[in-house]
């Protein structure tokens, strides 16, 4: 299995525009050869510090923003060449309307699983 992670930082304001657009691309993935699963995830809390994971301590809910909001995507796929034709179809679909939510352009993580 290759999987991509994607980590978005959002301007405050596209908040709803990114995430109705989230559940378009998501539903869109999912429709192509080799997509195995789709994700997209808010960052909604944070660990206090490391102690408290050490203690089990919950980790705490933000309760604001301050210049952005943070997304992520995980996305499961059968192997890199189902990668490279997703990839190249959802730019040419998505890219204008995605980057102009985003304050940098997101950090890409790629991988095959281990375990």
């Amino acid at each position: 299995m290759f999987n991509e992670i994607c980590i978005y930082d959002v301007k405050i304001e596209k908040q709803a525009e990114i995430e109705e657009l989230m559940k378009e691309v998501a539903e869109f993935y999912m429709t192509q050869p080799g997509v195995i699963d789709v994700k997209y995830i808010k960052r909604t809390h944070r660990q206090e510090n490391f102690n408290a994971v050490k203690e089990g301590k919950t980790p705490i809910r933000l309760t604001r923003q301050i210049g952005k909001v943070t997304y992520m995507l995980y996305l499961a796929l059968e192997d890199e060449e189902a990668h490279a034709k997703l990839a190249k179809v959802s730019l040419d679909k998505f890219y204008k309307r995605w980057t102009r939510c985003l304050l940098t352009m997101p950090k890409i993580l790629l991988g095959e699983n281990i375990v």
